[in-house]
């Protein structure tokens, strides 16, 4: 039966997000942000010839303005706008014991309440970093990087039961698809049909952890489809 709260592989406190297979800890690092310098204003030749020209009260751009990157290498703490650019981001290859996490949080104070959204990722996964984010944070991850949402792909048919998530339409295509359920190691299928890459509990159109046999319907209006530690997944 699909419902809409993640049961054995996600486990949520507050708006923390834990994958249980991974046994990832969250750390919360604080990130000052940056000053501005100052403008000024010229009046005209003689008025700056007999006294200083004044001070605007608009803010200067930061430092690091329009040097933000497309693509995110290693595990830090950025700030949105200046250390990177907002947008849908991919990250490839992460195995169980990366412990890969991502975070989106709304200031740098570190706290509970900062965190938008968060989650550990296993296999291939994608996050949608807001234009309104503030801080993105990510651990042990292969690295990420700035993709077109709207870029076409060569979806396949069957896919890998331990796949992570996959945009459909590019990673995999709409249609029925049957697994045989939880892998060998009996650790739990789990699947999951969202709108986006937010990250966001309300973005789940549907999910299940099967018992047994499972059977799902990716509709082409989906956004993404997770499968974890699932037998692989067959178009029927």
């Amino acid at each position: 039966m699909s419902h809409t709260t993640r049961t054995s592989w996600i486990a949520r406190a507050g708006r923390t997000k834990v994958l249980a297979g991974c046994g990832a800890a969250v750390a919360l690092v604080t990130l000052t942000a940056c000053g501005g310098g100052d403008t000024t204003s010229d009046k005209g030749a003689d008025a700056a010839a007999s006294k200083p020209a004044a001070k605007s009260s608009a803010p200067a751009a930061a430092p690091d303005a329009g040097k933000a990157k497309s693509a995110i290498k290693g595990s830090g703490t950025f700030q949105v706008g200046s250390d990177v650019k907002p947008g849908l981001y991919r990250s490839a290859g992460n195995k169980a014991d990366d412990n890969c996490y991502w975070e989106r949080a709304k200031d740098s104070k570190g706290e509970p309440e900062s965190i938008l959204d968060n989650a550990n990722v296993v296999g291939l996964s994608y996050v949608a970093i807001g234009a309104t984010d503030k801080i993105f944070k990510t651990e042990g991850c292969k690295g990420w990087e700035l993709v077109d949402p709207k870029a076409k792909g060569t979806p396949k048919a069957d896919v890998s039961g331990k796949g992570g998530m996959l945009k459909v339409g590019v990673d995999i295509a709409p249609g029925t698809y049957k697994s045989a359920g939880s892998t060998e190691d009996g650790s739990g299928c789990y699947w999951e049909r969202t709108k986006d890459a937010t990250g966001s509990l309300d973005t789940i159109i549907a999910n299940e952890n099967p018992e047994g046999q499972a059977v799902v319907t990716i509709a082409a209006g989906d956004g993404f489809f997770t499968t974890v530690d699932c037998q692989d997944w067959k178009k029927s």
